[in-house]
């Protein structure tokens, strides 16, 4: 992987299994977009409050050419955050699709309507 990766771990100590994760994640996007700057990943295990099981939160930072994107995946009620690999994959999977749609209005291959006859 050419852009750096910052892995960080808030309240779970820290994975070699979860940071592998990541990485190859970040690697993906890399393929899809080589203009990446900088990734920052937060993985997170709030606290339990009122929920039977920990869920995790992800957190991603993508610096690109004059922009940043931020994807925050908070748990709230989904069950299935209860995994840690299934909530990254959640965030990437949403980082991914950002990712596209800026490079699409990079190369000028932004959807317009169509504009409705008067």
């Amino acid at each position: 992987m050419q852009t750096p990766l910052q892995v960080v771990f808030h309240d779970l100590e820290r994975s070699e299994a979860i940071e592998d994760a990541v990485r190859r994640h970040a690697e993906e996007l890399e393929r899809h977009f080589d203009r990446i700057t900088s990734c920052r990943v937060v993985v997170e295990a709030p606290h339990r409050h009122q929920h039977k099981g920990r869920t995790y939160a992800v957190r991603i930072d993508i610096a690109v050419p004059r922009k940043e994107i931020v994807v925050n995946r908070e748990p709230g009620r989904d069950e299935k955050h209860e995994d840690v690999y299934v909530a990254i994959n959640d965030a990437f999977k949403a980082a991914k699709r950002q990712l596209k749609d800026y490079a699409q209005k990079l190369r000028g291959e932004v959807k317009r309507h169509a504009t409705e006859p008067e």
